[in-house]
């Protein structure tokens, strides 16, 4: 193929790419786009006086293929070497497209039956709302929905973000992030 061809074909492959994961949306009723975290999903511990509750969520759109989805909340702010893991759920069925408000809570059994909340960087299984330190820049939190190609992970509650990000490698057709702020 000549070069000009192999640029073609690559920017028609991206573009196709680029324009079908753009249907792939992620929606709460509680997060804005870019805006300012509730303090009903900020942390209550480590100086912070939120509510500790896990975010409503509604997804649409993944790519064809999926077999189950993920939902990570990252923040790359945190003062460490790799960021902070506030959420890590895995083996949502395929058919699942919402979560409910306080999901992130494992002992109040609002998970479909299969779902695994692994470890957060707090050390707990389940939601750890925003607890940035006091004075630091807003720091970013950003709220993903994976599309995966299988319909289970080997996660448990006791695995790390790093593991869940292990297994996942390879396996994402697609993800859906709604970002949003929070600083104290």
């Amino acid at each position: 193929m000549k070069p000009i061809g192999f640029f073609v074909v690559l920017a028609l492959v991206l573009f196709s790419t680029c324009a079908f994961a753009g249907d792939f949306k992620l929606t709460s009723p509680e997060l804005k786009a870019n805006g300012t975290l509730p303090n009903r999903q900020v942390y209550n511990q480590f100086g912070c006086s939120g509510e500790n509750i896990s975010p409503e969520l509604s997804w649409q759109g993944e790519p064809e293929g999926t077999k189950s989805f993920a939902i990570t909340v990252f923040d790359p702010d945190a003062p460490t070497q790799s960021g902070w893991w506030h959420w890590l759920v895995v083996n949502i069925d395929r058919s699942v497209h919402h979560v409910a408000e306080d999901s992130g809570n494992p002992d109040n059994g609002f998970m479909p039956d299969g779902v695994v909340q692994a470890r957060n960087d707090f050390g707990k299984s389940g939601y750890g709302g925003a607890c940035p330190p006091v004075g630091a820049k807003k720091h970013r939190y950003i709220f993903t929905v994976w599309a995966l190609d299988v319909a289970k992970l080997p996660i448990n509650s006791e695995s790390s973000g790093a593991m869940v990000g292990f297994n996942m490698s390879g396996h994402a057709l697609g993800n859906a992030e709604l970002i949003v702020t929070y600083g104290r």
